[in-house]
Protein backbone atom coordinates (compact mmCIF):
# COMPACT_ATOMS: atom_id res chain seq x y z
CA UNK A 1 0.00 0.00 0.00
CA UNK A 2 1.47 3.28 -1.12
CA UNK A 3 1.92 5.80 1.84
CA UNK A 4 1.14 9.52 2.14
CA UNK A 5 2.69 11.80 4.49
CA UNK A 6 0.44 15.30 5.46
CA UNK A 7 2.44 17.75 7.10
CA UNK A 8 -0.54 20.13 8.03
CA UNK A 9 -1.16 22.15 11.07
CA UNK A 10 -4.74 22.53 11.02
CA UNK A 11 -6.87 19.30 12.55
CA UNK A 12 -9.98 19.37 10.66
CA UNK A 13 -7.85 19.54 6.96
CA UNK A 14 -5.73 17.05 7.85
CA UNK A 15 -8.53 14.74 9.26
CA UNK A 16 -10.44 15.12 5.82
CA UNK A 17 -7.56 14.58 3.80
CA UNK A 18 -6.69 11.66 5.89
CA UNK A 19 -9.96 10.09 5.42
CA UNK A 20 -10.57 10.69 1.44
CA UNK A 21 -7.12 9.15 0.72
CA UNK A 22 -7.80 6.20 3.26
CA UNK A 23 -10.78 5.70 1.11
CA UNK A 24 -9.07 5.99 -1.94
CA UNK A 25 -6.77 2.75 -0.33
CA UNK A 26 -3.53 5.01 0.53
CA UNK A 27 -1.92 4.78 4.13
CA UNK A 28 -1.60 8.05 5.62
CA UNK A 29 0.53 9.79 8.33
CA UNK A 30 0.24 13.20 9.90
CA UNK A 31 2.47 16.03 11.20
CA UNK A 32 1.21 19.26 12.57
CA UNK A 33 5.06 20.95 12.57
CA UNK A 34 7.24 21.35 9.65
CA UNK A 35 9.84 20.17 12.84
CA UNK A 36 11.59 16.72 12.82
CA UNK A 37 9.57 16.53 8.71
CA UNK A 38 13.22 15.47 7.60
CA UNK A 39 14.12 13.31 10.07
CA UNK A 40 10.84 11.43 9.68
CA UNK A 41 10.93 11.39 5.75
CA UNK A 42 14.40 9.99 5.29
CA UNK A 43 13.56 7.52 8.01
CA UNK A 44 10.27 6.48 6.74
CA UNK A 45 10.37 7.04 2.98
CA UNK A 46 6.83 7.81 2.13
CA UNK A 47 5.93 7.63 -1.61
CA UNK A 48 4.27 10.81 -1.53
CA UNK A 49 4.44 14.15 0.60
CA UNK A 50 1.21 16.52 1.07
CA UNK A 51 3.09 19.64 2.65
CA UNK A 52 1.03 22.44 3.88
CA UNK A 53 2.97 26.14 3.08
CA UNK A 54 2.10 27.96 6.40
CA UNK A 55 3.88 25.22 9.29
CA UNK A 56 4.24 25.78 13.04
CA UNK A 57 8.52 26.13 13.65
CA UNK A 58 9.49 25.54 10.01
CA UNK A 59 7.49 26.48 6.86
CA UNK A 60 6.81 24.58 3.65
CA UNK A 61 9.17 25.88 1.72
CA UNK A 62 12.11 25.46 4.55
CA UNK A 63 10.56 21.87 4.42
CA UNK A 64 10.91 21.31 1.19
CA UNK A 65 14.29 22.83 0.45
CA UNK A 66 15.71 20.43 2.91
CA UNK A 67 13.75 17.29 1.98
CA UNK A 68 15.03 18.00 -1.62
CA UNK A 69 18.99 17.50 -0.20
CA UNK A 70 18.38 13.90 0.00
CA UNK A 71 15.34 12.52 -1.91
CA UNK A 72 13.12 13.26 -4.79
CA UNK A 73 9.86 11.93 -3.15
CA UNK A 74 7.20 14.00 -4.78
CA UNK A 75 5.69 17.16 -2.94
CA UNK A 76 2.43 18.50 -3.26
CA UNK A 77 2.38 21.92 -1.84
CA UNK A 78 -1.18 22.82 -0.11
CA UNK A 79 -1.13 26.47 0.19
CA UNK A 80 -3.77 29.44 0.84
CA UNK A 81 -1.33 32.63 -0.59
CA UNK A 82 -2.11 32.59 -4.04
CA UNK A 83 0.39 35.18 -5.43
CA UNK A 84 2.34 33.98 -7.93
CA UNK A 85 5.64 34.48 -6.72
CA UNK A 86 5.05 31.93 -3.95
CA UNK A 87 3.80 29.55 -6.57
CA UNK A 88 7.05 29.90 -8.42
CA UNK A 89 9.21 29.59 -4.93
CA UNK A 90 7.59 26.57 -4.20
CA UNK A 91 8.43 25.49 -7.54
CA UNK A 92 11.94 26.67 -7.56
CA UNK A 93 12.95 24.70 -4.26
CA UNK A 94 11.67 21.08 -5.52
CA UNK A 95 8.15 21.02 -5.67
CA UNK A 96 6.25 19.02 -8.11
CA UNK A 97 3.23 20.66 -7.57
CA UNK A 98 0.60 22.87 -5.73
CA UNK A 99 -2.96 22.73 -4.56
CA UNK A 100 -4.47 26.29 -3.88
CA UNK A 101 -6.68 26.08 -0.33
CA UNK A 102 -9.57 26.02 -0.09
CA UNK A 103 -9.78 22.90 -2.06
CA UNK A 104 -11.83 19.68 -2.35
CA UNK A 105 -10.90 16.66 -1.24
CA UNK A 106 -11.70 15.05 -4.50
CA UNK A 107 -9.02 17.21 -6.34
CA UNK A 108 -6.43 16.37 -3.61
CA UNK A 109 -7.08 12.47 -4.30
CA UNK A 110 -6.86 13.02 -7.54
CA UNK A 111 -3.86 15.00 -8.27
CA UNK A 112 -1.97 12.19 -5.64
CA UNK A 113 -3.33 9.45 -7.87
CA UNK A 114 -1.78 11.36 -11.18
CA UNK A 115 1.69 11.90 -9.58
CA UNK A 116 1.89 8.27 -8.83
CA UNK A 117 0.83 7.01 -12.14
CA UNK A 118 3.55 9.01 -13.21
CA UNK A 119 5.69 7.88 -11.10
CA UNK A 120 4.95 4.18 -11.66
CA UNK A 121 4.79 4.51 -15.06
CA UNK A 122 8.96 5.74 -15.24
CA UNK A 123 9.51 2.35 -12.43
CA UNK A 124 8.01 -0.06 -14.96
CA UNK A 125 8.90 1.21 -17.97
CA UNK A 126 7.17 0.15 -21.47
CA UNK A 127 8.34 0.11 -24.97
CA UNK A 128 7.73 4.11 -25.08
CA UNK A 129 10.02 4.81 -21.97
CA UNK A 130 13.53 3.46 -22.70
CA UNK A 131 16.73 5.01 -20.86
CA UNK A 132 17.40 7.62 -22.87
CA UNK A 133 21.18 9.05 -23.16
CA UNK A 134 22.54 12.20 -25.12
CA UNK A 135 26.14 13.39 -25.58
CA UNK A 136 27.45 14.16 -21.76
CA UNK A 137 24.05 12.87 -20.02
CA UNK A 138 22.16 9.78 -19.54
CA UNK A 139 18.95 9.67 -17.60
CA UNK A 140 18.44 6.54 -15.04
CA UNK A 141 14.55 6.64 -15.13
CA UNK A 142 14.36 4.15 -12.30
CA UNK A 143 16.10 6.67 -9.80
CA UNK A 144 15.38 9.56 -11.51
CA UNK A 145 18.12 11.10 -11.39
CA UNK A 146 20.41 12.39 -14.42
CA UNK A 147 24.09 11.22 -14.92
CA UNK A 148 27.38 12.41 -16.36
CA UNK A 149 30.07 9.79 -16.36
CA UNK A 150 30.58 9.30 -12.65
CA UNK A 151 28.93 12.55 -11.55
CA UNK A 152 24.67 12.43 -11.19
CA UNK A 153 22.13 14.80 -9.34
CA UNK A 154 18.30 13.71 -8.03
CA UNK A 155 15.82 15.39 -10.18
CA UNK A 156 11.96 15.34 -9.36
CA UNK A 157 9.47 13.93 -11.71
CA UNK A 158 8.55 17.25 -13.30
CA UNK A 159 11.99 18.60 -13.74
CA UNK A 160 12.73 14.75 -15.30
CA UNK A 161 9.84 14.99 -17.82
CA UNK A 162 11.27 18.16 -19.47
CA UNK A 163 14.54 17.29 -19.46
CA UNK A 164 13.70 13.56 -21.49
CA UNK A 165 11.65 15.44 -23.72
CA UNK A 166 14.16 17.78 -24.58
CA UNK A 167 16.94 15.94 -24.73
CA UNK A 168 15.03 12.75 -27.24
CA UNK A 169 14.69 15.55 -29.61
CA UNK A 170 18.40 17.23 -30.03
CA UNK A 171 17.62 20.82 -31.79
CA UNK A 172 14.45 20.70 -31.39
CA UNK A 173 12.77 23.94 -30.44
CA UNK A 174 9.65 23.04 -27.62
CA UNK A 175 7.63 25.81 -26.78
CA UNK A 176 5.91 26.72 -23.07
CA UNK A 177 2.99 25.00 -24.07
CA UNK A 178 4.23 22.48 -25.58
CA UNK A 179 6.10 21.32 -22.50
CA UNK A 180 3.21 22.18 -20.19
CA UNK A 181 1.51 19.29 -22.32
CA UNK A 182 3.87 16.47 -21.33
CA UNK A 183 4.66 17.67 -18.04
CA UNK A 184 0.72 18.47 -16.60
CA UNK A 185 -1.64 15.83 -18.55
CA UNK A 186 -4.35 17.09 -16.27
CA UNK A 187 -4.90 19.69 -18.79
CA UNK A 188 -4.62 22.31 -16.40
CA UNK A 189 -4.13 25.99 -16.33
CA UNK A 190 -0.72 26.85 -15.96
CA UNK A 191 1.37 30.20 -16.44
CA UNK A 192 4.47 30.23 -18.67
CA UNK A 193 6.58 31.59 -15.76
CA UNK A 194 5.47 27.98 -13.89
CA UNK A 195 7.53 26.38 -16.83
CA UNK A 196 10.59 28.88 -16.71
CA UNK A 197 11.10 28.40 -13.00
CA UNK A 198 11.13 24.72 -13.44
CA UNK A 199 13.80 24.96 -16.44
CA UNK A 200 15.94 27.50 -13.98
CA UNK A 201 16.01 24.73 -11.52
CA UNK A 202 16.64 22.29 -13.61
CA UNK A 203 20.05 24.34 -15.68
CA UNK A 204 21.18 24.97 -12.14
CA UNK A 205 21.22 21.28 -11.29
CA UNK A 206 22.90 20.22 -14.41
CA UNK A 207 25.69 22.87 -14.14
CA UNK A 208 26.68 20.21 -10.85
CA UNK A 209 27.17 17.79 -12.89
CA UNK A 210 28.68 19.83 -16.45
CA UNK A 211 29.39 22.95 -15.13
CA UNK A 212 31.29 23.86 -18.37
CA UNK A 213 28.21 22.62 -20.68
CA UNK A 214 24.80 24.59 -21.43
CA UNK A 215 22.59 21.95 -22.69
CA UNK A 216 19.31 23.78 -22.44
CA UNK A 217 19.21 26.58 -24.70
CA UNK A 218 16.38 29.43 -24.39
CA UNK A 219 15.19 30.05 -27.90
CA UNK A 220 13.58 33.97 -27.03
CA UNK A 221 10.25 34.35 -27.40
CA UNK A 222 9.73 30.53 -28.48
CA UNK A 223 10.81 28.16 -25.48
CA UNK A 224 13.64 25.95 -24.84
CA UNK A 225 16.17 23.21 -27.39
CA UNK A 226 18.75 20.88 -25.76
CA UNK A 227 21.66 21.04 -27.58
CA UNK A 228 25.07 19.00 -26.30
Amino acid sequence: MERILIVEDEPKIADLLQKYLQNANYQTDWLNSGMGVSDWVRKEKPNLILLDLMLPGKDGLEVCKEVRQFSNTPIIMLTARVEEIDRLLGLEIGADDYICKPFSPREVVARVKAMLRRLQAFAHPDSKHETTTAPLLELDRDRLVAKSGQQEIALTLVEFELLATLLQHPGRIFGREQLMTKVYTDNRIVSDRTIDSHIKKLRKKLDEIIPEHEVIHSVYSVGYKFEA
